[in-house]
């Protein structure tokens, strides 16, 4: 009875996927046959396939991931086509009760359907590859030590790797060495998946730029555990002195304790209370954590500063209205009772090197700490 309800239901999605996929290539065989006189239906459709199985193709074997990356590419077209083309039908229809033309009609709703699309492309690549810093102070009204002040460089998501390549690293490098940070936190999905792009294309001695004198810590993601070697990684980050922590605590300059967790996708990790019952909570507690599902639980155990990333800010628009509903926190800063939340839309990207309603970003937290 189960596998039948899972062949429905793979039917079903099989079935939906495709209708929409002939739906958009439809819509565009219409407007380039009319426009330049296309007639190799068989060959357009060929490539429309392609495209669209482009990222279970480029998983059969390393060396086809170049349709990998034009999955990620085709994916954008999937998601904005569905939002557009509906649009551009209903005005072709109204103009087509008019005098005007079939076919003047189809060129112009085409042309402006075009133009709109290579706009969103161009002004989602830009936000994709052009990240700002976002500053930040905050007061924590602990203080141990001789530290009164910490300035923490924040980057998640990167998901270097085939699309987030070394040009994007070498702006983080950049960008994030002129912060002057005493700390560098990277909380999640560091690399794409698996490591092997990164390693293929000797991003970690570039990555070993990054300058922190506290040191650099990161977390893992949900997508290092996809990529299923988190062992190979985590000893790819130790050969640049990252150190991904992994339901661990340090306490760094007697003067704070940092808590790196695993990622909620790890069914054996600890939780947040019982990581850090034993700590002496008169210190301040600073806390990475991929996913931002637990900022109560970490409130109510006594954490401070809270960094998390995962969300992307939904990336594309409008699948922000999405984590707005999922997250408590999807984006940006929440104080809630002593707990400072910050969850970034993250550095990288996820399939598509678009953002659209969102922006690549570092956060730089100035922290002043101070006796209660």
């Amino acid at each position: 009875m189960l596998k039948f309800k899972q062949l429905l239901l793979f039917s079903l999605v099989f079935i939906v996927f495709n209708g929409l996929l002939f739906y958009i290539g439809w819509n565009g065989w219409v407007f380039l046959s009319t426009a330049f006189g296309f007639q190799t239906l068989w060959l357009y459709s060929i490539l429309i396939a392609v495209l669209s199985y482009a990222f279970i193709i480029g998983r059969a074997s390393k060396r086809l991931s170049v349709f990998t990356s034009l999955s990620y590419l085709w994916f954008g077209v999937i998601q904005y086509g569905l939002i557009l083309l509906p649009l551009a039908n209903i005005i072709f229809f109204l103009l087509t009760l008019t005098s005007i033309p079939k076919e003047t009609a189809i060129l112009s709703v085409g042309t402006v359907t075009g133009l709109i699309f290579i706009g969103i492309y161009l002004f989602g690549l830009f936000n994709a590859y052009m990240p700002v810093v976002r500053k930040h102070e905050i007061t924590v009204p602990k203080k141990k030590g001789n530290l009164d002040k910490l300035r923490i460089a924040v980057a998640s998501d990167m998901h270097f790797g085939r699309l987030s390549g070394r040009s994007h690293l070498r702006r983080l490098v950049r960008k994030m060495n002129d912060i002057k940070p005493d700390l560098i936190l990277l909380p999640g999905d560091i690399i794409d998946d698996e490591p092997e792009p990164f390693i293929e294309k000797n991003m970690g001695a570039l990555m070993g730029e990054l300058e922190a004198p506290l040191g650099i810590f990161g977390v893992l993601g949900n997508h290092e555990y996809y990529g299923g070697k988190i062992p190979q990684f985590v000893e790819e980050m130790k050969k640049i002195d990252i150190d991904i922590m992994m339901d661990d605590i340090l306490k760094i300059e007697d003067s704070f304790y940092l808590v790196g967790r695993k990622d909620r996708t790890d069914k054996y990790r600890k939780p947040i209370s019982e990581l850090i019952e034993s700590l002496d909570l008169s210190y301040p507690i600073i806390a990475m954590d991929h996913q931002p599902y637990e900022l109560k639980q970490a409130q109510e155990s006594g954490v401070d500063i809270l960094l998390s990333g995962h969300t992307h800010r939904g990336q594309m628009a409008p699948n922000h209205f999405i984590t707005k509903k999922m997250y408590e926190l999807d984006w940006g800063y929440l104080k809630k009772e002593q707990l400072h939340a910050f969850v970034s839309s993250g550095f990288g990207f996820w399939g598509p090197p678009l953002r659209i309603g969102s922006r690549s970003e570092i956060l730089q937290i100035d922290v002043t700490f101070t006796n209660s």
